[in-house]
């Protein structure tokens, strides 16, 4: 059906009306923030002017408790509303400039006459309090205009299922109050809004999708079944913005109940948590926690050992091939993020319970208080079916008691005196303080010298124990790391806890390594979460009980091993897990490798997959193109929007490659393009190419420590672009030499499906195999230009 003058006029005419309203309600709004505002400076600069404070008896102690409770519990209701009327403020503010994006028109069964219902990113009511003049887009109801359409639909809410009929479906595009584009639409968010989103530059942050959530993200964002959500989806499905979607639906839906510090993003980088830092204060909510693993990892080693971060190791793999220790190396991190390693080292706490307990001597002044071998044989002493970590408590507790006893003989010892006569006064009032108190109902004063030495000397050795006493509490004489590394030095233990699933190849090189980075207390990324795992085995999980929800990005880049973890770490958590097999770039093995191990953390009938095969980021050209390098790429959807086909450069040297570069850039800029990337295989490389360009255009070099993710001409190695895009991408070379190895395939496709609207290949010498594989009519091959 076509949209008549008529029909503009009239919704025109409505946003009018609305934005109005809404305009104000910002006024009141503003002027109610105001009042408040002032109300608690005032409060807070007169609070003790208007408490009365009077301590002489009970009476008067009861009163001025009253005085003071009043005036706090003032000072709280005033900074309340000031809060609540800001967070309304903020939404409607946002709101005023497009109240609206959609409209649907639904009668429910059995009743006379329809609704006409329209979306926006948050409620607003009219005058009454009782008309929906716009309703949230995560209210039970919309999820028809997500999921219906025109014709027979249904919606559930808290009381049941609603079922009814939905007679028109229609999209706007309002800016600054006006109607720019509306239409009618069928069960998908239409092709005209999406060419309009997709078409515009990408941004410096990632933005809310709520105008054009499709239904298949929709399942997503409203799924509060399960315990796991695994979402596989394509690069450009809109993963992490469904995800992201969720993270405000959840908390709406919850919001009494769920809050945003409950909820947990681990991101791939440090610079991706920038990006999508403004999605979620765009639809009114606070950001939740953002972390990445490796951050956590660093918060609970870093200040003991040496920590390979993930792009220091993905480095390795993708420069050092050449170099011996190789294929042992690779094998290794296989092998040690694999599901067969985590049950072994399950299987090694179980035999540390027999045997095996490496413990460091509890030492004073270079003087033993207890030896490893004491702490070793009281260890084995107690009941052996008592699990170990309660083991490990009664081993501390009585160490603490050998301690105490050894202070007791210390205070008689030389070096106590010569230190008490080099107390300052201040030492001495404390002791004498503590005297008095200790004197109260006796007879003895503080004349009595033996008394006063003996409290001094109680009180240095105290302090001069106190990091000795710590180091027992906090279980430090547990010697975590020789424990771990007693797997690589003893065959027949390691044998042992493999069971079954054997000894890997090149074992004997995979321990050499080992056994060398650990003595040194280096601890390469592939060990860092076994030797955590082992050490909450042995010592007692530390668990967060208060996280709600977690999210997990890049998921695929995960292992089975540090997913297991991460769910011993939030015990009472769901989780959504968000990746694509096909960008899995790292080593190890992927937690999305296989569905098994994933599913089988939290189990089959709690864990749901939802498969996401429509790409929307690219055109549908550089689908086309990049979809046949990895496996299953047929099943990838492209989204109807045209561009120029992928375009694949030869050059003949690294001088004509710059210079071509260089043309591009220049040329994209001029054209409008406002984020551009030279995506490189490696950091090193991304260094030099930016060493080589930056003096002839205005570049960015993005390293592991970028903080934030700026907009302009980027340089930056493929694993850091994970989960963001650019208008155009160039692969600084994508040639046969840089891009050959089987491992590599998944890099590369990850480096070319960056890009929205150009990408451009160049090659010193030879194109990749993974370019010259695909269909000649999906890409223009030309010779370096003159």
């Amino acid at each position: 059906m076509s949209i008549t003058d008529q029909d503009w006029r009239e919704e025109q005419q409505r946003a009018d009306m609305v934005i109005g309203k809404i305009g104000r309600r910002i006024e009141q709004l503003e002027r109610e923030v105001g009042i408040v505002r002032s109300d608690v400076v005032d409060i807070r600069k007169n609070f003790w002017d208007d408490v009365t404070v009077n301590l002489s008896n009970m009476e008067d102690l009861t009163e001025t408790y009253f005085s003071l409770k009043q005036q706090v519990e003032i000072l709280d209701e005033r900074e309340r509303r000031h809060r609540n009327a800001s967070v309304a403020l903020g939404k409607l503010t946002r709101l005023v400039r497009s109240p609206y994006f959609g409209r649907i028109d639904f009668t429910e069964e059995g009743a006379k006459s329809g609704e006409s219902i329209y979306l926006g990113i948050a409620s607003f009511n009219d005058d009454d309090e009782n008309t929906f003049l716009v309703y949230d887009w995560r209210a039970p109801v919309s999820s028809l205009y997500y999921d219906y359409p025109p014709g027979p639909a249904s919606y559930e809410t808290p009381g049941g299922d609603v079922a009814g009929t939905m007679s028109l479906k229609r999209q706007y595009v309002i800016r600054d109050g006006s109607i720019a584009l509306m239409f009618d639409t069928g069960v998908t968010i239409g092709d005209e809004l999406l060419k309009q989103v997709l078409s515009r530059s990408s941004d410096a942050q990632m933005k809310s999708i709520v105008a054009t959530i499709q239904k298949e993200q929709n399942r997503i964002i409203r799924n509060d079944r399960s315990r796991m959500l695994i979402v596989q989806g394509a690069a450009g499905s809109g993963k992490t913005s469904a995800a992201l979607q969720r993270v405000a639906y959840l908390l709406y839906k919850h919001r009494e109940t769920l809050s945003a510090d409950q909820m947990v993003l681990f991101s791939p980088n440090p610079m991706f948590n920038s990006y999508v830092s403004t999605v979620l204060p765009e639809l009114g909510e606070e950001n939740m926690q953002q972390t990445t693993f490796q951050q956590y990892l660093e918060h609970r080693l870093g200040k003991q050992y040496e920590l390979e971060d993930p792009f220091a190791q993905l480095e390795y793999v993708l420069s050092a091939a050449d170099e011996p220790g190789y294929e042992a190396r690779i094998e290794g991190i296989r092998y040690k993020s694999s599901a067969d390693y985590l049950h072994a080292i399950t299987a090694y706490k179980d035999v540390l319970e027999r045997e095996g307990m490496i413990f460091g001597s509890v030492r004073f002044q270079g003087r033993s208080v207890v030896s490893a071998e004491q702490i070793r044989e009281k260890f084995y002493s107690f009941d052996s079916s008592i699990r170990l970590p309660n083991r490990l408590i009664l081993l501390r507790d009585w160490l603490l008691q050998q301690l105490r006893q050894f202070e007791k003989a210390e205070r008689e010892r030389d070096w106590v005196e010569e230190r008490i006569n080099l107390l300052e006064p201040e030492d001495y009032q404390r002791a004498y303080s503590q005297m008095r108190r200790k004197q109260q109902g006796r007879t003895e004063t503080f004349d009595d010298y033996e008394v006063e030495k003996d409290l001094l000397a109680r009180m240095v050795v105290a302090e001069e124990m106190k990091p000795v006493r710590h180091r027992i509490k906090r279980l430090r004489f547990v010697h975590v790391l020789a424990i771990y590394r007693q797997l690589f030095e003893n065959k027949a233990l390691f044998s042992q806890t493999a069971g079954a699933s054997g000894v890997p190849e090149h074992w004997q090189d995979i321990c050499r390594q080992t056994v060398g980075k650990l003595s040194g207390k280096e601890i390469p990324y592939e060990d860092a979460t076994p030797l955590l795992y082992l050490n909450e085995l042995m010592l007692g999980f530390q668990t967060n009980n208060s996280v709600r929800h977690v999210i997990v990005d890049e998921a695929q880049d995960y292992s089975p091993f540090q997913l297991e973890f991460l769910k011993r770490l939030f015990p009472r958590s769901r989780m959504t897990a968000l990746g694509d097999m096909n960008q899995a770039i790292y080593a190890h093995a992927s937690a999305l490798g296989e569905l098994d191990p994933i599913a089988a953390l939290y189990g089959p009938e709690q864990t749901e997959l939802i498969r996401l095969t429509r790409s929307y980021r690219s055109t549908r050209e550089i689908v086309e193109f990049s979809r046949g390098m990895v496996p299953g790429g047929e099943e990838i959807v492209p989204f109807n929007r045209g561009g120029d086909k992928p375009q694949v450069t030869k050059a003949a040297d690294r001088s004509e490659l710059h210079d071509n570069i260089v043309a591009d850039m220049e040329a994209l800029r001029a054209d409008g393009y406002e984020s551009v990337a030279i995506i490189c295989k490696t950091a090193g490389e991304s260094a030099a190419a930016y060493e080589a360009l930056r003096e002839r255009l205005p570049l960015q070099l993005v390293t592991k420590n970028t903080p934030e993710f700026v907009k302009g001409m980027l340089v930056l190695p493929a694993y850091l672009a994970k989960g963001v895009e650019f208008d155009a991408v160039i692969i600084y070379d994508g040639s046969q030499e840089q891009y050959h190895r089987e491992s590599e395939r998944k890099l590369f496709y990850t480096a070319c499906t960056r890009a929205m609207h150009l990408l451009h290949i160049y090659a010193l010498g030879e194109p990749s195999p993974f370019v010259t594989a695909q269909a000649a009519d999906t890409f223009e091959l030309e010779t370096v230009r003159a």
